[in-house]
């Protein structure tokens, strides 16, 4: 019977560790990137950066030494200290960059502080990698790249294991500094184990080495009870950088994100994840701020707007104030949708009577939950909808401004509903980046109702309906009606109607709205200018006019172009340097990839024709390379687009990324074991080129099935789905790995070499991937480009692989 190797602890410790410092290094910048989504995959990217670098440095020093044990404690000993100010440093890196409290950083300012802050850890992570192969091979006694896989299977088996951890306990119960330092010390204990049953693998681990694991392992215990101040200490560092002004008040700890409260005199300001979410007068203000003004504008002109608003959802708003105005009418039940109860608590500590009282009104059904799941679900009809969310500063916030979720929304309001939301803007629409913004919100609400009005200049509000009767422009109809229901408000007024309806304004605005975004290069020149006596505003939306276009002007789901539009207003707001960036981003084309790959197939062969010896042949070992790169490249595509579209339809993801990891990790391990047990020749080309064409359909499916998932009305029937793509693309992940290695081997007969190359090579692949899904390709082209990227690459490593087959 064999026995379980000592190591195997170390080798799971390694998929655990990476799991969980990847997690809380995700999570960490991301409150520095403030929520933004397009420096997820610039986050993944940096980190699979530096493990892959970490594995060159491990092949380097595996090759050269059979201290593998000894350098496994060492680098046990650096990688606990490190994750634990990792953490720390992330809290203070917004304070090295130039840039304005509450400015979103450039992308370029992004990838330097992900490749800053990520490099000790990857490269720890990624030397134990190929020293643990190393360590297997040893142990089985083989001079093969079956060790290479079982790590490789370990590992992704830890991952799994800490993903559902994290997933399921410990992001509910422990802070960011206390699961690094926890998993720092399984790694130490784990190699401690190993050194002190394992024998015949090298040389031993010294006495030396065992007290100083154990001298770290005792220090981290009995020092874990001071990480909840480490923890406060690094939000209070984290909080100079992003509010110097304010002062923080708490921090809480949800599974949507880190919730922080703040004060600057009398004014609260709530933050999720860094982002602002909303702000409110306190308890002992003497009048209703700026944010309270705008929320009761917001309200009681919706509400207005119809003649019998009995039945009200509210998605939002309601702490800020939104709740309470909407009160003031004669509505008989208000469904108000917050998502997350931590928030509400901590602002029930904080906020002043009339909110509390709103809250705990008869009339208000409080539900906590995603919005848009709400809203999907429900066989409810409303007689309003109000939308009171942010700006679609984010992937998360951008769901509510999409093409889909405007469909579910009008399937759930009653004959003659009218449904309201609300966006920043700037008077007379200055700025492309606004405009094309608002705009683009504009455009989408309109291919689904057949009526709207945009009200306001430096905050829009957006009406639309189905009933030409529902909307008015008439400031006098609305005054009587709002004086007929007797609505009592400190911060609104009958005149505000005449001030929001005033004809020129209110015409000039609409008239922009209309006609901008249908001209081919209307996001790079702005709006048009507007005729002396623009239409009249309530023109209904089906127009004879030129086609708008619908890659830069339509919202959706799977092409979320407004959360684009609304990242290049913010910086052009705040003076930094992104909204230049990206508008380069707005002219890239599908076709670029083209030349690329035709170039790499030119090559291939050129070489083909060129070499003579077969195992060692410079065209064979280029395809497998590009076979290994593309693998890395089209899978990690594929999960960044996978969650992206997850997300869009499931909600915020916080909670779930661990989870979502270790379904993919769960494929991957079940992938790798099966290739090993079932696949005797290995290293053949053939079977190599087999699995880049089925990663190549698989791509293809997705593409072509992806777009159906939007019609799921059951939040379990999207997680299925979506788990089940997911544990799919890990599977077909899993399989190439063994077989590239072993490729690599029959080349150079250097198995250390080999795992180091594959893994390394799949790394900077994934890195590539993470990059262009998250930042170039979901955002503009659409979530579908990105299966369509991954088909069209493996798709070349097929036929690179053919070439040099023959």
């Amino acid at each position: 019977m064999k026995t379980v190797p000592a190591h195997l602890g170390s080798v799971l410790m390694l998929g655990v560790v990476s799991q969980l410092a990847q997690v809380v290094m995700l999570r960490e910048l991301l409150m520095v990137f403030h929520g933004n989504e397009l420096s997820i995959g610039i986050i993944l990217a940096a980190w699979l950066i530096w493990v892959g670098v970490g594995t060159a440095v491990g092949t380097a020093l595996a090759e050269r030494s059979e201290r593998v044990l000894t350098l496994m404690a060492l680098n046990a000993l650096i990688l606990l200290p490190t994750l634990a100010l990792s953490v720390l440093a992330s809290r203070a890196l917004r304070g090295i960059f130039d840039v304005v409290p509450g400015a979103y950083l450039a992308l370029t300012d992004i990838m330097l502080g992900s490749l800053l802050l990520l490099a000790p850890v990857g490269i720890l992570l990624g030397m134990q990698f190929v020293l643990l192969a190393k360590l297997w091979r040893l142990h089985d006694r083989n001079d093969d790249t079956l060790g290479a896989g079982k790590t490789y299977i370990g590992e992704a088996l830890g991952n799994i294991i800490g993903g559902m951890t994290f997933s399921l306990l410990l992001v509910h119960y422990l802070n960011a500094f206390e699961v690094v330092v926890l998993a720092g010390l399984l790694v130490v204990l784990a190699v401690l184990w190993a050194g002190a049953r394992t024998t015949g693998m090298g040389e031993p681990l010294p006495r030396s080495g065992r007290h100083a694991l154990t001298g770290v392992l005792l220090v981290g215990i009995l020092g874990f009870a001071t990480l909840p101040g480490v923890e406060r200490f690094g939000h209070y560092l984290q909080w100079r950088s992003i509010a110097p002004e304010h002062e923080l008040l708490e921090v809480r700890q949800s599974r949507h994100g880190n919730i922080s409260i703040a004060r600057r005199d009398d004014q609260l300001s709530f933050y999720r994840s860094g982002h602002l979410m909303f702000a409110a007068a306190g308890p002992d203000a003497p009048s209703a701020h700026f944010e309270e003004q705008e929320a009761a504008v917001f309200a009681h002109f919706g509400l207005t707007q119809h003649p019998d608003p009995r039945r009200v959802l509210l998605i939002g708003g309601g702490l800020r104030g939104t709740l309470g105005e909407i009160l003031e009418h004669p509505v008989e039940r208000v469904d108000y949708v917050e998502l997350d109860e931590v928030l509400t608590a901590a602002a029930r500590r904080y906020l002043g009577a009339a909110t509390l009282a709103a809250l705990d009104s008869p009339r208000v059904n409080l539900v906590h939950r995603d919005g848009r799941l709400f809203v999907k679900e429900s066989r409810e009809q409303w007689d309003v909808i109000l939308i009171d969310v942010p700006d679609p500063a984010t992937a998360v916030l951008n769901r509510f401004y999409t093409t889909e979720f405007f469909t579910e929304a009008r399937a759930r309001l009653a004959e003659g509903g009218l449904l309201v939301l609300n966006a920043v803007s700037t008077p007379g629409l200055r700025g492309r980046a606004v405009a094309n913004r608002n705009a683009t919100l504009r455009h989408t609400l309109a291919r689904h109702f057949e009526h709207m009005l945009v009200v306001g200049d430096h905050h829009l509000i957006y009406l639309a309906s189905d009933s030409p009767e529902v909307i008015s422009a008439a400031p006098q109809r609305l005054i009587e009606r709002y004086r007929a229901r007797e609505v009592r408000s400190q911060a609104f007024s009958p005149g505000h109607f005449a001030l929001l309806l005033e004809p020129g304004q209110l015409a000039r605005v609409n008239w922009v709205l209309r006609h901008h975004g249908r001209s081919p290069d209307a996001h790079r020149t702005g709006p048009p200018s507007p005729p002396l006596r623009p239409e009249a505003p309530l023109t209904p939306t089906l127009d004879e006019l030129d086609e708008v276009d619908e890659r830069l002007f339509v919202n959706s789901d799977f092409r979320p172009v407004g959360y684009f539009h609304t990242l290049m207003f913010w910086g052009d707001l705040t003076g930094t340097r992104t909204a230049e960036q990206l508008g380069r981003l707005l002219d890239v084309r599908p076709g670029w990839i083209a030349l690329p790959a035709v170039l790499v197939l030119v090559l291939i062969g050129l070489l083909r024709i060129t070499s003579r010896e077969r195992a060692t042949a410079p065209d064979r070992q280029l395809a497998v390379s590009l076979a290994v790169f593309t693998t890395g490249l089209s899978t990690m595509a594929m999960q960044v687009a996978l969650l992206f579209a997850f997300q869009s339809l499931y909600g915020f993801v916080y909670e779930m990324l661990g989870l979502i990891v270790a379904i993919f990790m769960a494929g991957l391990a079940a992938g790798t074991a099966l290739t090993q047990a079932r696949v005797k020749q290995r290293a053949s080309l053939g079977l190599l080129a087999c699995v880049q064409g089925a990663i190549a359909l698989f791509a293809l499916l997705i593409a072509l099935l992806l777009p159906l998932t939007a019609a799921l009305t059951s939040a379990s029937a999207v997680f299925l789905c979506f788990a089940a793509l997911t544990f799919t693309g890990g599977l077909l992940n899993g399989v190439d790995f063994p077989l590239t290695a072993a490729a690599f081997r029959a080349a150079n007969q250097r198995p250390e070499r080999s795992a180091g190359l594959v893994y390394g090579i799949e790394l900077f692949g994934a890195c590539a991937g993470a990059a262009l899904a998250s930042v170039l390709i979901a955002p503009i082209l659409g979530i579908v480009a990105c299966f369509l990227l991954a088909a069209i690459v493996n798709g070349t490593a097929l036929a690179a692989l053919l070439i040099a087959r023959r």
